[in-house]
């Protein structure tokens, strides 16, 4: 007759002595790619379980996707460190945990001073079997309608207040860095188009900023 297997049980915390880490249920991880030439997955920890020893320690996690990894694939206005919050739901030895990580609201993301390689957001979740997004729809603006991507520079209209990519308006990157105000075409009076120099006008909440520092 087979043994029965040992019972498992819950962990608080756990240690990961390769990194000298603690993690906790709720914890943002990066963990380790089957595939080496792969950037580390990003998962969320569920439960910690351990053998009665204490050893043998999994984490149950639920994986975030990039966006390359969803059905749709990437898209220009998704961020370089963007990622979605998937249904998608593992157990992985808690040995193949590269390290911790932070991953922000889309708001507080947009809020950082500087962006370290352990940030991340999400503004989606994301079903892994269907590639449905909820939420289905976000604020677009420019002329070009796209979502807000946090890496790009954009300039707001002083009149309509929409935002605008530097592109979309036949303007460098630079000449709009230097905008001390700007009207859109349809804000914009005989004598008042670009204007003057200075820096572009800045985001105050979370629609706008410029591609971002890394640490």
């Amino acid at each position: 007759m087979a043994k029965p297997k040992a019972p498992r049980r819950t962990l608080d915390s756990y240690t990961v002595k390769h990194i000298n880490k603690t993690i906790r249920a709720g914890d943002c991880v990066l963990m380790r790619p089957s595939d080496p030439s792969k950037p580390s997955y990003v998962a969320k920890i569920d439960r910690i379980e351990a053998d009665g020893r204490g050893a043998n320690v999994k984490v149950h996690v639920r994986w975030y996707y990039r966006p390359e990894e969803s059905i749709g694939g990437r898209r220009q206005f998704h961020g370089s460190k963007e990622v979605f919050l998937s249904d998608h739901f593992d157990v992985q030895s808690a040995d193949t945990i590269e390290g911790k990580c932070t991953v922000h609201t889309f708001k507080s993301y947009t809020k950082l001073d500087a962006v370290g390689n352990e940030d991340f957001f999400c503004r989606f979740e994301y079903n892994s079997s269907t590639g449905a997004f909820n939420p289905d729809r976000v604020a677009v603006y420019c002329k070009c309608e796209m979502p807000y991507n946090p890496d790009d520079l954009m300039v707001q209209c002083e009149g309509c207040s929409d935002w605008f990519h530097p592109a979309c308006i036949n303007m460098t990157v630079e000449e709009a860095r230097r905008l001390d105000h700007f009207f859109c075409e349809n804000c914009s009076s005989e004598g008042q188009k670009k204007l003057q120099s200075s820096h572009a006008s800045r985001h105050s909440d979370m629609k706008v900023e410029t591609k971002r520092r890394r640490r």
